[in-house]
């Protein structure tokens, strides 16, 4: 048999559309692989190793795969070319030799390899790095050559051919990688890492007990009334001040309790004796940052000032570990009459929830930019005290109010409207 014989030709056509489909299925697997599963995987799999050496210079990889399969394809050009001459004859041997291997290249050599590799990544890219690895050490200076040439064309295009991939995700970018993982994660850590996700967008502002809610100790008052706040109390923690909320001089700590009520003379001086030093932070401090700070000071408790010195509320270590795992306990009775579900779909709101509880207990996406309580929202919004019931739209949701006092809007209904979807012609 000579090298016209078209037995051989068709073989030799045959393992060159093969080797054309194991460069275009490698370029697919290997720019489809999971950075980040990859960084994973390489401690366990030589595979993946090797993947990962070959991905640190991708220049080198794509120069090599298009260089292996533009030869193969240009072979396959000749080979097809001198089949058609023998069974069409030399005039039409072009037109046909190009029609029929564009059909059999992108059908077996592209398509078929780059879809299989596209599906299955891992599988196949772990395997063609076997052949790729010392292909790249068999054929380095060709690709050196090759790489030096595409860098000028790059240089002289103003673009940087050093330049690295960023593949880092900022937090929004994390939390839409948390939801594509759902189906691996249970819901309670999905939870879990997107409430720490939150943590840098969230301010103490946003989740702290408010000024008008804090129960604390006025020294001013007498000790049997301070004693009846002490057992009283639902919390562990109470701020003690003159007066004032802003002249706050320390925190009580519960645990105190028994050793002053085991005196005979219980005085305002001993409260103040057995108190804390209070911790005082800016509004504006993030929760992450004031995580961070609870555990360099050691502290459970702060005050949450504003720009002038006004206390403006409490938050407490609970209150962000809340934000991360959720609700440590069952809801009271009175956290549930904050927000009430009612037969129509709506819900009946406390004005002095805070956005975000709104938000969490309903699903909705009401803004967190702006006001904090429902209460403040209405009022930027409608920016007077209404004599009597008013009703207003606010991007997708309605609201009513049903309860207004000389100072703040004390209930208001509240619906989400669904946009209405009309049926296309």
């Amino acid at each position: 048999m000579d090298g016209s014989d078209p037995l051989i030709l068709w073989l030799v056509l045959i393992v060159l559309l093969l080797v054309s489909a194991f460069f275009s299925g490698s370029e697919t697997g290997m720019m489809a692989l999971n950075r980040y599963r990859l960084r994973h995987q390489r401690k366990r799999s030589s595979g993946a190793r090797r993947a990962a050496k070959l991905l640190a210079k991708p220049d080198k990889l794509i120069g090599l795969i298009l260089i292996g399969n533009n030869a193969v394809n240009i072979l396959a050009a000749i080979i097809a070319n001198m089949l058609a001459i023998l069974y069409v004859g030399e005039s039409a041997a072009p037109w046909v030799a190009t029609a029929s291997l564009t059909i059999m290249v992108l059908v077996f050599s592209e398509v078929t390899p780059k879809t299989i590799a596209a599906q299955n990544p891992e599988w196949f890219a772990f395997k063609a790095s076997h052949i790729l690895k010392p292909l790249l050490q068999l054929f380095s200076p060709l690709v050196w050559m090759i790489n030096k040439l595409t860098n000028g064309v790059i240089i002289l295009l103003g673009f940087d051919p050093k330049k690295d991939r960023d593949d880092g995700l900022d937090s929004e970018e994390l939390k839409s990688l948390v939801d594509l993982s759902g189906h691996k994660l249970s819901d309670s850590h999905q939870g879990m890492l997107k409430g720490i996700l939150d943590l840098e967008n969230v301010t103490v502002e946003d989740i702290m007990i408010p000024r008008n809610e804090v129960q604390g100790l006025d020294l001013e008052h007498s000790i049997d009334s301070l004693t009846k706040a002490i057992l009283g109390s639902e919390y562990s923690r109470q701020p003690i001040f003159k007066g004032d909320i802003n002249n706050i001089v320390g925190v009580f700590h519960g645990r105190k309790a028994n050793q002053i009520f085991r005196s005979n003379d219980i005085t305002h001086g001993a409260l103040q004796y057995f108190a804390e030093d209070p911790y005082f932070i800016p509004e504006s401090t993030t929760l992450t940052n004031q995580l961070l700070n609870f555990k360099k000071t050691k502290k459970r408790f702060a005050i949450v000032v504003d720009e002038y010195g006004e206390v403006q509320g409490l938050v407490t270590l609970e209150d962000i570990l809340e934000e991360i795992v959720g609700d440590f306990t069952t809801n009271t009775a009175d956290d549930d009459d904050e927000i009430t579900p009612t037969s129509d779909g709506s819900y009946t709101i406390d004005g002095t929830a805070t956005i975000r509880e709104i938000n969490k207990a309903t699903g909705w996406d009401l803004p967190t930019n702006g006001p904090k309580t429902l209460n403040g929202l209405v009022f930027e919004h409608i920016e007077s005290i209404p004599d009597g019931n008013v009703s207003f739209v606010l991007d997708s949701y309605r609201f009513e109010t049903e309860e207004i006092s000389d100072t703040m809007v004390k209930k208001v209904s509240v619906t989400c409207i669904k946009p209405i979807k009309f049926a296309e012609d």
